[in-house]
């Protein structure tokens, strides 16, 4: 990634679902009900586990399942997908302090003060924001909703599939010839979606 990029984390609660042994390890009742994380930052030990999102502006998106949310365990995240040089627009969340000491520009939203977008150039477009990932962290939280509690075991396959799917949602039709390229023209999507749902 490089250019503009957003970065932000959300927190889902995610315990041991279908692991009744580790419930009982770690000496907690099972709960029947939807599992219940703690208020504000969490982690994977409280079953709470930091989702750290990297959103390139007008691009792709990644996601990573963090043990927590530290500057040591955020680093290599960042170096790892995203080009020296680049812009970074985050919220004030201290993890964040070091970035140009990283070798990336940043600049950042105060939330706490009840800023979520700054014109900083006058022209009336108000470029410092994540308002494009906290949309995203909200489309995660409904597509999840459904499933009625997840593992964290199964988490980032969960994670990994939606940020597939959102990668992929620009090449429309064209992501069915990428998966299956058949040399029939017109029969193509029929006999491709005969193979990807053949048992």
């Amino acid at each position: 990634m490089s250019g503009e990029i957003e970065a932000d984390e959300v927190y889902i609660v995610a315990g041991h679902k279908g692991h009744p042994e580790i419930v009982a390890e770690l000496g907690r009742e099972g709960r029947r009900r939807r599992l219940k994380g703690k208020r504000g930052r969490g982690t994977l030990a409280d079953e709470k586990p930091p989702i750290l999102g990297l959103l390139q502006r007008d691009g792709e998106v990644v996601i990573r399942m963090l043990p927590n949310v530290q500057q040591v365990t955020i680093k290599p995240v960042l170096t790892q997908v995203i080009q020296p040089g680049s812009l970074l627009y985050t919220d004030e969340y201290d993890i964040y302090t070091r970035l140009e000491e990283w070798g990336y520009q940043h600049k950042t939203v105060n939330h706490s003060a009840g800023e979520y977008a700054r014109d900083e150039d006058g022209d009336g477009f108000h470029e410092v924001h994540v308002n494009t990932l906290e949309g995203f962290w909200s489309l995660l939280r409904s597509w999840l909703r459904p499933h009625r509690g997840i593992s964290q075991e199964k988490l980032p396959l969960y994670l990994g599939f939606f940020e597939f799917v959102h990668n992929a949602r620009r090449r429309g039709k064209a992501l069915l010839g990428a998966l299956c390229p058949c040399p029939w023209p017109m029969a193509r999507v029929g006999r491709c979606v005969a193979v990807l749902v053949a048992p």
